[in-house]
């Protein structure tokens, strides 16, 4: 029977694992991942306002892995040896006939003093940390912002850091304390968000203008301090600083032979195959793959890539040449807590819907929709 191994439980991993079943009665599947559980992050930014709980956003996945006839093993991924066909979990030795790698990516953390900021989407502490800070604050500075990969363009998680920024402006108004706190979003980018398209841009800058929220572009960043951030254009005084690094490759990556890109992350061509590798496939945050600067790096393009790696494995795996390519498509709300905007880009155009209450809604009926699946 042949075998493929699954690193990851995150969007990639588990669109990968049902892709394959659905192909495959009889493939045996193995996932690693440190836990038995899928994390939906899209929910982190309604924390600080308390309109999800852990509940909602952790996922036991043992109902699933039993449905799929799924082998679980948890542990984190160490190394490949074997050319692949060995994965490394701890003292234990994984084979495979086939691998996809869907293990994310890890947040950049060089910056001087970035101990001082909070990255939100490091997973539920630092939210916590936001939420019962917020509380107790009287008033005060916030400051918001994120930088990219400079050698890994694609890199970068901006879009929740536009909804952390316009949803704390909207939980401050609801709880009449707005006029109290001063909102300052800060980025070395000219134009934030040119991901998402020109008029998203403009969109993006003037909903910070109609909020009251100050900016500070264009600046390399230099340092963190306490209540401070400092960058070539000058500083934020800030009583609490949330910041977004940029994106590489995770540790372990180091202990294979796989070629990476100059930002770190595995080096794939368009059918989500490691380069010059055999049967290695990646998918979402850990690869690096052709097409244009402004491809995401978000679970909707993981779930495209996905499809595409275990498709190929299969096919790899009963003797055919890998052919199935991903759709380049980016797709998000960027929410504000009580209304959202529709965004879209792919390889003709971009679509850019106005804020309403419906997207908001939309928003977090497509949360409980795309979980239940795993419940």
């Amino acid at each position: 029977m042949k075998k493929i191994t699954i690193i990851g439980s995150g969007f990639g991993g588990l669109t990968a694992a049902k892709t394959l079943r659905k192909i495959d009665k009889y493939v045996e599947i193995t996932l690693i991942a440190p836990k038995a559980e899928f994390f939906y992050w899209p929910s982190l930014i309604w924390v600080p306002s308390e309109k999800v709980d852990e509940s909602q956003l952790r996922i036991p996945l043992s109902n699933f892995f039993s449905r799929k006839n799924i082998h679980f093993v948890e542990g984190e991924v160490t190394g490949l040896y074997d050319e692949g066909r060995s994965v490394l979990v701890g003292e234990k030795i994984i084979k495979n006939d086939a691998l996809i790698i869907a293990s994310g990516g890890r947040f950049i953390k060089k910056l001087p003093g970035i101990e001082n900021s909070i990255t939100p989407c490091e997973g539920l502490p630092g939210l916590v940390k936001v939420r019962d800070q917020l509380k107790q604050m009287k008033g005060g500075k916030i400051a918001i912002g994120f930088s990219g990969n400079p050698n890994e363009p694609s890199a970068m998680r901006g879009g929740p850091m536009f909804e952390f920024l316009f949803g704390l402006d909207t939980q401050l108004r609801k709880e009449n304390r707005r006029d109290k706190f001063e909102i300052t979003f800060f980025t070395p980018a000219k134009q934030p968000g040119a991901r998402l398209g020109e008029k998203a841009v403009q969109g993006i800058l003037k909903e910070m203008t109609a909020r009251g929220i100050h900016t500070h572009l264009g600046y390399k960043i230099k340092n963190f301090e306490t209540n401070k951030v400092i960058t070539e254009g000058g500083s934020i005084d800030a009583d609490m600083i949330l910041f977004m690094p940029g994106m590489t490759g995770n540790e372990w990556f180091d202990n294979t032979d796989l070629p990476r890109s100059p930002g770190g992350l595995l080096r794939a061509n368009k059918f989500c195959q490691v380069e010059d590798s055999n049967n290695v496939f990646v998918v979402g945050d850990s690869g690096s793959f052709p097409g244009p600067e402004w491809m995401p790096k978000q679970a909707h393009m993981a779930d495209l890539q996905a499809e595409a790696a275990a498709k190929n494995a299969i096919d790899s795996l009963n003797g055919i040449k890998p052919s199935h390519t991903f759709k380049v498509e980016l797709m998000c709300i960027v929410d504000s807590n009580n209304q959202g905007i529709y965004i879209s880009r792919n390889m003709t155009g971009s679509t850019i819907f106005p804020k309403t209450r419906l997207m908001h809604w939309a928003k977090r009926f497509f949360g409980w929709w795309y979980c239940r699946q795993y419940r």
